[in-house]
């Protein structure tokens, strides 16, 4: 042990010692303790019946308030209170209801409807399970909606059992179930009857249960427990059974499809004839329609080449008459062109000879003129020969004479005289 560990134990040595020597009182502190006990104990010895008055006081006050005399109504149920002393009845379906212990007892009943699954008999290796007609175990899972008769609400607060699914349903169900199960199969309670059954407990267990003011809802059948073999075996059959079921129906089907297409044959054979028939009575319709529309349309017909060949013959005559008032108007017009040819050639034959006479009256007076003056004819042929000759210049006569003389040519005039007025003439003629 070292030094350190022996210091410390013997710290914690000095510290017992001194809680010791506090908790040991002195005998001057235990006497005035004992004095102050004993002033104490006669205090409270003289204030006991009022200690006692008041914590009776307060604890009836507490248990007041932990467990008040009013009973509420649960939400879903009806609450009947039963007066002890009068046997009267008070009911009620929401609040409160005061009840005092010892003069009222209360039940709750239930307004809405409750289902019921019992188990003993819901397997088949179950507590209880249910027997076929063939003595196999089977488990039947039901289940069964009940409600309270509120008509009989007053009745039913005194003499329904508290527990009603276990007092009332489950032996009423129990004595039905086990009785119906045990006349049926197990392939008829699995498949075939299931129905029958669960109307058949329906029936008989509302009659049953209806005695007791139960109401009886339904009862539903749900699964069916068998036994492991014996439900492969069964649901092979069940398998087979509904296999055979589906060529039953599928043959059945089939002759359905073969007399179906019959009769669509045979529909479609009449529809055919009845539109053949029809199509007939058509034509015939229309052969007649046709036959009498020709007893009009033949005359008309007739009237309508009769009168092309009236519109021809009018037209016939028409063109004659107008080819023939044509040939009367050229006829007319060739008269008319010969007669006015004939005016023209008789105004044109005197017209000549009016010209030929004035022409030979002017010929007379132009010969007598020209007689009575000459030199008309040299200005007459002045004047042919050119626009442009305006002066003639002649040499005067040697004789003296009149200066016209040489153009007359009246005497023979000097070759070297009539040359230079040739030459000029024919200069300025250029």
């Amino acid at each position: 042990m070292n030094e350190r560990t022996h210091s410390r134990l013997n710290a914690l040595r000095h510290a017992a010692a001194r809680i010791r020597a506090l908790l040991s009182p002195s005998p001057a502190a235990t006497e005035a303790a004992g004095a102050a006990l004993r002033g104490a104990g006669r205090g409270a010895v003289r204030a006991l019946p009022w200690l006692l008055g008041l914590t009776a006081v307060a604890g009836a006050v507490a248990l007041l308030v932990m467990h008040p005399p009013v009973h509420e109504v649960p939400r879903g149920d009806v609450s009947l209170r039963s007066n002890q002393l009068t046997g009267g009845v008070t009911e009620a379906r929401s609040g409160s209801l005061l009840v005092i212990p010892g003069l009222h007892s209360v039940r709750d009943l239930p307004l809405r409807d409750r289902s019921y699954h019992p188990t003993r008999f819901a397997r088949a290796d179950g507590e209880a399970p249910l027997q076929s007609l063939e003595g196999l175990s089977l488990g039947l899972d039901l289940t069964v909606r009940w409600g309270v008769d509120t008509s009989r609400l007053t009745q039913l607060a005194t003499n329904l059992p508290d527990d009603v699914e276990n007092d009332l349903i489950a032996p009423a169900l129990q004595g039905l179930i086990y009785r119906q199960i045990a006349t049926h199969t197990v392939r008829e309670v699995f498949s075939t009857q299931r129905g029958a059954i669960q109307q058949t407990l329906e029936t008989e267990l509302r009659r049953k249960l209806a005695a007791d003011g139960i109401v009886l809802r339904s009862v539903e059948i749900g699964n069916v427990d068998l036994p492991a073999e014996y439900r492969q075996g069964l649901e092979q059959l069940l398998a087979e059974g509904l296999a055979s079921e589906k060529m039953r129906y599928t043959l059945e089907l089939e002759e359905k499809k073969v007399k179906q297409t019959e009769l669509t044959a045979a529909a479609d054979k009449v529809r055919r004839e009845t539109a053949a028939e029809a199509a007939a009575r058509e034509q015939i319709i229309a052969a007649r329609g046709q036959e009498e529309a020709m007893k009009h349309v033949l005359p008309f017909k007739q009237r309508q080449v009769e009168q092309r060949q009236l519109e021809a013959e009018a037209d016939r005559v028409s063109r004659i008459r107008m080819a023939e008032g044509s040939a009367q108007a050229r006829t007319i017009e060739a008269d008319g062109e010969a007669k006015a040819r004939e005016k023209l050639a008789d105004a044109e034959a005197y017209r000549q000879t009016r010209i030929g006479k004035v022409a030979v009256d002017q010929m007379a007076a132009e010969g007598a003129l020209l007689s009575r003056h000459p030199l008309l004819i040299q200005k007459a042929m002045a004047d042919k020969l050119s626009d442009k000759v305006q002066v003639i210049i002649a040499p005067p006569p040697s004789d003296g004479g009149f200066i016209g003389k040489t153009l007359l040519g009246t005497g023979a005039p000097a070759a070297g005289n009539a040359t230079p007025a040739a030459t000029a003439t024919q200069q300025e003629q250029e």
